[in-house]
This record gives structure tokens, C-alpha cells and sequence, in this order.
């Protein structure tokens, strides 16, 4: 295992959310960015729009980026069953304190100030929301209810029963299952199977523009729904770009098939590797980056609740993700029955790939994988450009 970084794998581009210069530069790349706004596991997805978006997007075709705001908990306890159950607060201030306050960045980002654009400053610039469960530390209704009710939210299905009783949001789509397996392979071979395999049919639901989709990794026959995995999967290229051969000529040459699209993998509990198994080799899917703690954390003597650092290398080689990031794993300040059952182990990469590849200054993880993949630790308030 070498201990020095490949010349293949240059060192991870981040930024401070709190340099708004440093983020303008960021935003300029026209690459996804992934904001962290709490020391938990509350992100910021920065899409950039392609260069033709469809008219049915759900943002102002001026735009240049689809912002997603996934599991969103600034401020307040959360507790979950009822407070003297289970009563958790952060210890790490976020980045932002209130929706308003990211509305007010974003619309900073989106316009100059001086560019004389009369964008009505009340205007949300959150395109959607993704909830990966219904727990309060992911589904938190206080920091929800921030959001305008107009804001789209996409939750997996318990989740999306429980913002519906809010009676806040004017649409609450539950995200749809993409089973990777069934999507790309079949016993006879037919073309049923490549329809399916284009991720655009299942995933891109109104009212998300037809770029974009956000679901729930599923395998056949997989009851669980704790350690699963968010699949939030876009087109870098125009979506009228011709997905098939030309066929006006006999002699015509086939036309060049649109890149594959990419995808962010949200996994704050874990998700087994075998879960991921196909998504490396897919033919339309390159992941980007997958968002997977680095502690184990359980409740004593029961049930593991984050799988950990071990599990999350399994799972990045898995799917052949370009970065591992590590999400869920700020230790918060918490109250009631749960609280000294829980047991943490505070793993790092080191100790996954056994202790022998000690993590670069940069973030990158050294390693036999290292021109696979990058491990990327980041606080609150970083930034990375993907």
C-alpha cells in the first residue's frame, strides 16, 4: 500500500461556505458542488443546469444551478418518540442559522449585486428537498417549515407520511425505488430491460426537471430500509441530446452517445456493499460521490445503527465512486433513555484499510484505491467541488 498520493489523484477542491468569494469561484466551475451545513449530516447539492434545460424545470431558466438541500436541521433539539425517549442537540454551530439566512447566499451567488438583475429578493432560490428519513435528525419539522410551502420535497416513504401530516408543503413526492440490478440485466435480454435501465424513467418525477432524478437504491428482494441509500442522479449534458443512432441514412455514421449521466450516493446510516453491486458497471451512471459516516455507532446490546468506516470502504469500491465523504458522525450533546445505550466507535480511514495508510493533510485517503477514489472529512461550512 503506497502512503503517497498518485499524480492520477490530484488533491480535492474545497472551499469555505463562509468565503463567499471562494464559493463564487466555486460556483463559476460549472461543476456539481457539495456544501456542508452542519457538522452533521445537512447538505447542499448545487446543481449546474444544462446548457438546453427543459421549460417544465422547476427553477427559473435564468439559473444556472438546481439547488437540493438534503436532511435539513440548523438549530433546536430534535427528539424522536418523545423527549425523555430520545433528545439529541448539535455541538458544532452550522453554517447557517436559518433557511433565510442560505436563501439570502444563494440568491448572492445566483446574482451580483450590481448585475441589475430584479430577481424579487423573496424569491427561494432551494429548488427541492430531500429527506432520507423520518427520524428528526433527518426529517427535522422546525427547520422544514422554514422552507416556502411551495418547495418540492422528495422523502422516502415514511418520511413523506410524516410531512404530509404538516399540512405545509404544497407537493411531497415519495421517492421512487431504482433497483440497479433488475434496471440492467434480464433472463431473456429483452429491450424491456434497457428501458429500464435508463434511470430517466423512474427517477425523474414531475415536478423535477427531466435532467434529474432522485430516488431510493433497492435491491430485489431488500426489506431494509434503514441502511439504504438516497440516489440523486443528473445529466451533465443537454437532455435533448440524441440518445440513439441516426437512422436518416443507411450510410449515415452512428451518432456519439450522450456522456453518462452522474450521481450522488447519500448513505448517512450506511449501506451494505452488496446493495451497491451494478452501479460501478452501469452503463449511463458515473457516481460522483458517496456520502457515508466513518463511526459505528450502536445501541448497546440490540441494533447497529451507522455502519462505519469498515462497511463504507466496501461500499465506495462498490460503486465506484470518485469521493468518499463522510456524513453523520458529529458527536451531539443528547438526553433521555437512549442516550447512555448508545456505543461509538470513532473509526477512520486508517483503521478501514488496517492501519496502514495514514489520511493525507488534504482530506485524500492513501491508500490501494487512492486513483479510485478520494476521501474527502468535511466540517462545517466546507465546500467541495466535485
Amino acid at each position: 500500500v503506497s502512503d503517497q498520493p498518485p499524480a492520477t489523484a490530484p488533491a480535492a477542491q474545497t472551499f469555505r461556505a463562509n468565503d463567499l468569494g471562494a464559493w463564487r469561484t466555486a460556483y463559476a466551475s460549472i461543476t456539481p458542488l457539495l456544501v456542508h451545513l452542519n457538522g452533521d449530516t445537512t447538505w447542499l447539492l448545487q446543481l449546474p443546469v444544462p446548457p438546453s434545460p427543459s421549460t417544465s424545470a422547476t427553477t427559473t431558466t435564468t439559473r444556472s444551478h438546481f439547488n437540493v438541500l438534503l436532511d435539513p436541521w440548523l438549530q433546536g433539539p430534535q427528539s424522536d418518540v418523545a423527549s425523555w425517549f430520545s433528545t439529541q442537540w448539535h455541538i458544532v454551530a452550522p453554517t447557517v442559522k436559518t433557511i433565510a439566512e442560505l436563501q439570502n447566499i444563494l440568491r448572492q451567488l445566483e446574482h451580483d449585486d450590481n448585475d441589475g438583475n430584479n430577481d424579487d429578493k423573496t424569491s427561494s432560490y432551494i429548488d427541492a428537498v430531500t429527506i432520507s428519513h423520518e427520524f428528526t435528525d433527518h426529517c427535522h419539522e422546525a427547520t422544514l417549515r422554514e422552507l416556502p410551502a411551495t418547495t418540492p420535497v422528495f422523502a422516502t416513504d415514511k418520511a413523506a407520511a410524516l410531512i404530509r401530516s404538516w399540512k405545509h408543503f404544497d407537493t411531497v413526492v415519495t421517492t421512487p425505488d431504482y433497483s440497479i440490478t433488475s434496471s440492467v440485466s434480464s433472463s431473456d435480454g429483452t429491450a424491456a430491460a434497457a428501458a429500464l435501465g435508463d434511470w430517466h424513467n423512474v427517477l425523474s418525477v414531475k415536478p423535477l426537471p427531466p435532467w434529474l432524478g432522485i430516488g431510493r437504491v433497492v435491491t430485489p428482494g431488500n426489506s431494509l430500509y434503514y441502511h439504504s441509500a438516497v440516489m440523486i442522479v443528473f445529466d451533465r449534458a443537454s437532455p435533448s441530446t440524441p440518445r440513439t443512432t441516426n437512422t436518416t441514412s443507411p450510410t449515415a455514421l452512428p451518432l456519439s452517445p450522450p456522456p453518462p449521466a452522474e450521481a450522488v450516493l447519500y448513505s448517512p446510516h450506511g449501506i451494505k456493499a452488496s446493495d451497491l453491486a451494478g452501479i460501478a458497471s452501469h452503463p449511463a451512471i458515473d457516481t460522483l460521490a458517496l456520502l457515508h459516516g466513518l463511526h459505528d455507532v450502536r445501541i448497546w446490546m440490540t441494533k447497529q445503527l451507522n455502519l462505519g468506516a469498515h462497511n463504507g470502504l466496501e461500499a465506495v469500491r462498490a460503486c465506484g465512486a470518485r469521493y468518499w465523504v463522510a456524513t453523520h458522525d458529529e458527536v451531539k450533546s443528547g438526553g433521555g433513555f437512549i442516550a447512555p445505550l448508545l456505543r461509538r466507535v470513532q473509526y477512520t480511514v486508517a483503521d478501514a484499510v488496517g492501519g496502514t495508510a495514514p489520511a493525507a493533510t488534504d482530506g485524500s485517503a492513501a491508500g490501494e484505491d487512492e486513483d479510485k477514489y478520494q476521501f474527502v472529512e468535511l466540517g462545517s461550512g466546507d465546500g467541495l467541488v466535485l
